[in-house]
């Protein structure tokens, strides 16, 4: 009936009685009795405006008092005001709802009407279960898909790369280590003979020349660990390119920008996957068949500018405890960083980047219960943030590696070169 009755008076307020939130000081009861609009005889809704009314006619009389425009009874200002002809005089029926007690001074301001409309419209959806829509569902499963065909999370292949060079010294250690890292102490002498060979200075190397270098060759390898490291990271490399070229945002951006993300993620994207092997406890990544302690990166040359704050992050991300869902859809969050070197359509990976915080931020939402929900999606996108300070130091201690040790993979080197 208030559908009707806004067709009928178009240039009454545009505001639709909605039943709640509308402006009106509410009062319902419920013992059971049928309640009757005082003004016109309908089904009443409970008190608006101080009277017993329907919905029809507590729209009606908060528009009236907004209306500056007198009213005026076509016939003798003795209408008979009933459900069927309350539309037929607007005089009468405003002078029933002024004789029933109906209080202009009740009414609500427009704000105020908004403003409540919002806090009901908030509880709402507080109070509504959330859910990924199938958008969301989608590329999740995607990004799912992608990652379990590209990345092995038995880590087989490993065994297949040069060994890693260990002593009896260097072997990682499965002591728990959840508040100091062993690295410190239990090869603090190994590392101290690595960086006096090399130079007093080091990791800030001195530039050899080509007479130094020729005879360094054939000396025996000062980073033990790096021909594994450099099997291992040019076979992380592709499967991060094979991940990332399954997607379809990724294939549908220009080839420059495929080129630039990939350049820019790569190592994040490694970080984020070695995560999901990180034992928190024991500081140790177990990869399938082989473990790795931080001793092995430092016999691959990386010093402690990276390797410090590498492992707080490692520390920090495997305590948020996430799951494949979240791990995939941060490392694609990473991949989608528009600020680039290099990119071009910024606006379009932007919006790739936010569909997939979003469906991250929503994901979180729907499947964790609190305390678990709480401050979760701040913290993964903190951590997002600490990787780009890191990424910037891995570029500058793989090259100063390769300038002491030129066996650092070609991919790499690729990778990390500022040309587009």
């Amino acid at each position: 009936d208030s559908s009707n009755l806004k067709t009928s008076w178009p240039y009454l307020s545009p505001l639709v009685d909605s039943g709640h939130g509308d402006g009106s000081e509410e009062e319902t009861e419920d013992d059971g009795e049928p309640k009757i609009c005082q003004v016109c005889g309908d089904k009443s809704t409970g008190y608006h405006f101080n009277a017993m009314t329907c919905e029809g006619c507590k729209g009606f009389f908060r528009r009236a008092m907004k209306r500056p425009a007198q009213l005026c009874c076509p016939f003798q200002n003795t209408c008979v005001i009933t459900k069927t002809n309350r539309r037929q005089c607007q005089s009468c029926r405003l002078q029933k709802c002024l004789s029933i007690g109906m209080k202009r001074e009740l009414i609500m301001s427009d704000e105020a009407v908004e403003k409540r409309r919002m806090q009901i419209r908030r509880k709402k959806m507080q109070e509504e279960p959330v859910t990924l829509s199938p958008q969301q569902e989608a590329v999740i499963q995607e990004l799912l898909t992608a990652h379990q065909k590209t990345f092995d999370m038995t880590c087989a292949h490993f065994i297949q790369f040069r060994p890693l060079d260990r002593d009896q010294k260097s072997k990682c250690s499965r002591e728990p280590n959840s508040n100091r890292f062993t690295y410190a102490t239990m090869h603090e002498d190994a590392m101290q003979q690595t960086i006096s060979f090399v130079s007093p200075s080091f990791p800030y190397f001195s530039i050899q020349s080509p007479e130094s270098k020729e005879k360094n060759r054939h000396k025996r390898a000062i980073f033990t660990s790096l021909p594994h490291f450099t099997d291992l990271t040019t076979y992380m490399i592709k499967n991060v390119i094979n991940f990332a070229k399954t997607l379809t945002m990724f294939r549908a951006l220009i080839i420059d920008d495929q080129i630039s993300l990939l350049k820019g993620a790569t190592f994040e994207i490694i970080l984020i996957h070695f995560n999901m092997f990180f034992n928190e406890v024991t500081g140790i990544w177990e990869c399938g068949p082989l473990q790795y302690c931080l001793d092995d990166a430092m016999r691959a040359g990386f010093q402690r500018h990276l390797l410090d704050p590498m492992m707080n992050f490692h520390y920090t991300l495997r305590k948020l405890h996430l799951s494949e869902e979240e791990y995939v859809l941060m490392q694609a969050i990473s991949l989608f960083s528009p600020d680039r070197p290099g990119v071009k359509q910024h606006s379009v990976i932007d919006r790739n980047q936010e569909t997939l915080a979003l469906t991250l931020k929503t994901y979180i939402e729907a499947k964790r219960t609190e305390p678990e929900t709480h401050l979760l999606f701040p913290k993964i996108m903190a951590c997002l943030t600490e990787m780009r300070s890191m990424n910037e130091e891995y570029t500058k201690q793989v090259l100063k590696i390769q300038d002491i040790q030129p066996e650092v993979s070609p991919l790499l080197l690729e990778i990390i070169s500022k040309d587009s």
